[in-house]
């Protein structure tokens, strides 16, 4: 019987080169790892990028809503938008009296017209027109040929004002030759008409101071009669100049030296009358005048 010899068992040694590998094994490992883990969260720039991306993406969006819809980046805008007042509705009036359009009137305006009496100067041609003034008549004034309410705007040194329509002419009017100086006057309560024939002749003939207006009779009592006294040739040169200007001073006829001129038949000139009598009846000492 053969006799088995035991070995001895002993301890394998690991190689060199295994003792060397698992080192290298385990932080291979562990840098596999943490490149895992790092590789799993983004980096901060592309993260950064994601988001831009994604507030884009919303903004789109935003843009492809129905403007019924309301945002909350527009809401916020919108609410003051609605608070805003509405826009006021501006008057015919307003609109004629903006600075602009006044200032195109006025640079425009390249027709002139004459005044047939005195008019009062308005800042506007409504209710709230302020007066400011009056011009005279017989002035050439500029016109922009803007009209309302009653009222046409005119130039006056450069500024806009108003005057009572229906007082402007293309013909210059008659003037009366100046103001009355030598101290004479009417009753206030005689017509406008015979006003004017006293003011006229008084201008033009100021060394006459007596004019007869009212008494008891006839056209007189009506304040529409005046007798200039005066006689000779001058009272021709009177009555002569009154019949000339019969329109403007609105004469309806003038009796001087037993003669008769009226508008009705002026047409035949100055007519004779009958003998009355005295030299007054006649009208050889003044000039009678009745106007309408």
């Amino acid at each position: 019987m053969a006799t088995h010899r035991h070995k001895r068992e002993t301890a394998r040694r690991t190689p060199r080169a295994a003792l060397i590998a698992a080192p290298l094994a385990v932080l291979a490992t562990g840098a596999a790892v943490s490149a895992g883990v790092a590789g799993s969260a983004p980096a901060p720039d592309l993260l950064s990028a994601d988001l831009s991306v994604a507030a884009a993406g919303t903004g789109d969006r935003d843009r492809d809503r129905p403007l019924g819809v309301v945002s909350r980046e527009s809401g916020a805008s919108r609410g003051e938008s609605a608070e805003k007042a509405p826009a006021m509705v501006l008057s015919p009036v307003e609109k004629l009296l903006t600075p602009k359009a006044v200032s195109t009137a006025v640079k425009q305006a390249d027709k002139r017209l004459w005044t047939t009496t005195t008019l009062n100067l308005w800042t506007r041609p409504d209710a709230k027109a302020k007066k400011i003034g009056e011009i005279e008549s017989a002035e050439k004034v500029l016109v922009t040929g803007r009209t309302m309410k009653g009222r046409e705007e005119i130039v006056l040194d450069g500024e806009a004002r108003w005057v009572t329509a229906g007082y402007l002419s293309a013909e210059k009017p008659f003037a009366l030759g100046g103001e009355c100086t030598n101290g004479t006057s009417v009753p206030a309560a005689v017509s406008p008409n015979i006003k004017k024939v006293h003011e006229a002749v008084c201008a033009a003939f100021p060394e006459i101071t007596v004019y007869g207006t009212f008494r008891s009779d006839g056209e007189h009592s009506q304040g529409i009669a005046v007798d200039i006294m005066v006689s000779g040739d001058r009272g021709w040169q009177v009555a002569e100049f009154v019949r000339e200007h019969y329109a403007d001073l609105g004469v309806s006829y003038l009796i001087y030296s037993q003669q008769i001129w009226s508008v009705e038949r002026s047409s035949e000139g100055w007519r004779g009358m009958e003998d009355r009598g005295s030299a007054t009846a006649n009208h050889y000492d003044h000039v009678h005048v009745t106007t309408y």
